[in-house]
């Protein structure tokens, strides 16, 4: 992550940032004016300044106030690099002690939360590149290595490696790319008896959603299927 620019190089490299990043952005205007996402990350530019001056409620109530607004909750003694973006933006929550390197992207409803009560280090540091997914959740002080990958709906309790991509409630490592050269190798976690339970326990959830959603035959006594009815029979 590198040191702190003038606001007004933030602010400029961060309407950049969603151009670079958002296909959808057509305009200086329409960007400045309708991305919540965008003000929420310059709000929060505001009071973590009010922070560090150690105006403390000042940057509390200026980041409730952007919360209210934007739907993004950030705490301004947060750590947030340069060219941050966050796309959408609704429901995404970052913590006290999150750490953020430079050009990071988290889509909406991500959570960057702690796992423990103590005053410590106890949100996730994510380095420089990495891309979070909507709705992921990664939990505790736990490190997201440069250019990795978080799927959509992932937990990530472990450390993830440089360039890896996490999917999966039990948050799986599927592959790693490495950066020195063109191979490619493929990391599978370890797992454990919980992963395997809660990973049995939701297949289990979408068979049995699929019974009674879409009418499958879902037993057969004395020889004849028995069916579950559909919501639309």
């Amino acid at each position: 992550m590198t040191d702190h620019p003038g606001l007004r190089t933030r602010i400029r490299e961060d309407i950049q940032a969603v151009f670079d990043r958002d296909p959808a952005a057509r305009s200086k205007p329409e960007v400045i004016f309708t991305y919540p996402g965008l003000h929420a990350v310059w709000m929060y530019r505001v009071a973590n300044r009010l922070w560090r001056w150690n105006r403390r409620f000042s940057a509390r109530l200026l980041s409730h106030v952007a919360r209210q607004l934007t739907g993004v909750e950030i705490h301004p003694a947060a750590t947030i690099g340069r060219r941050f973006v966050i796309d959408h933006g609704m429901g995404v929550v970052i913590g006290e002690t999150s750490e953020i390197g430079d050009d990071v992207v988290l889509y909406q409803a991500v959570t960057l939360g702690g796992t423990s009560l103590a005053k410590e280090k106890r949100h996730p540091t994510i380095r420089d590149g990495v891309i979070v997914g909507a709705g992921a959740k990664v939990l505790g002080a736990v490190t997201v290595e440069s250019g990795a990958k978080i799927g959509a709906g992932a937990i990530v309790v472990r450390d993830v490696l440089a360039g890896a991509t996490v999917v999966g409630v039990a948050g799986r490592v599927l592959e790693r790319e490495e950066h020195h050269d063109t191979e490619v190798s493929v990391s599978r976690s370890r797992g454990d008896h919980d992963s395997t339970v809660i990973e049995v326990l939701v297949d289990r959830v979408q068979d049995l959603e699929l019974r009674v959603n879409g009418a499958l035959p879902s037993a057969t006594r004395n020889g004849e299927d028995t069916f579950v009815a559909g919501a639309g029979i």
